[in-house]
């Protein structure tokens, strides 16, 4: 049999530009979380030792070891932790292989993301999420304190790249004029 060796979409790579720096980093564990119909209350119990709460939408659920991000109606992302005693109650999907994970920090960066998502992004909070856009891909933004995490599908992860790259060049390239 053979001996498969994960790899991450981009190799773990990192590039600052200007004040900003675009970064791959590991999530973790992700697993795609729906409620079954009629379980919300024993999920919400679930996940009680957690710590956690399921998201009301465009919102993060931010407990001890993990996170819980709404990603559309009636589906969330858990973040960092195993969805353990949550079978009987939710749909469960391991997505931890399909998506790309990249953190811009630094002073501008929703100046920069605003420059390929047709959202106001300054005017997210921190523990804020939103499905978008995104060029032409479909993201997943959520705030953080000193930026923003973009999830993408793992092969768009380059693409990704490029266009957060160029979109910070654009603004180092403004600030020296």
């Amino acid at each position: 049999m053979a001996d498969l060796i994960a790899k991450s979409p981009l190799d773990g790579a990192s590039i600052t530009i200007g004040a900003l720096t675009l970064a791959e980093f590991d999530a973790g564990r992700i697993t795609s979380v729906a409620p079954l119909q009629g379980q919300e209350a024993a999920l919400a119990k679930a996940f009680a030792p957690l710590g956690l709460a399921f998201p009301a939408p465009n919102r993060v659920s931010t407990g001890k070891d993990a996170r819980l991000v709404w990603t559309s109606r009636g589906q969330a992302f858990l973040f960092g932790a195993a969805p353990a005693g949550l079978e009987a109650h939710a749909a469960l999907t391991d997505q931890s292989d399909g998506w790309a994970t990249l953190r811009l920090t630094g002073a501008g960066a929703a100046a920069a993301l605003m420059r390929l998502v047709p959202l106001d992004l300054e005017a997210m909070a921190v523990e804020e999420a939103a499905r978008a856009p995104l060029g032409h891909m479909q993201s997943i933004l959520i705030r953080v304190e000193d930026g923003f995490e973009i999830l993408v599908f793992r092969s768009m992860a380059r693409t990704l790249w490029h266009e957060v790259e160029t979109a910070m060049k654009s603004l180092a390239a403004r600030a020296q004029i």
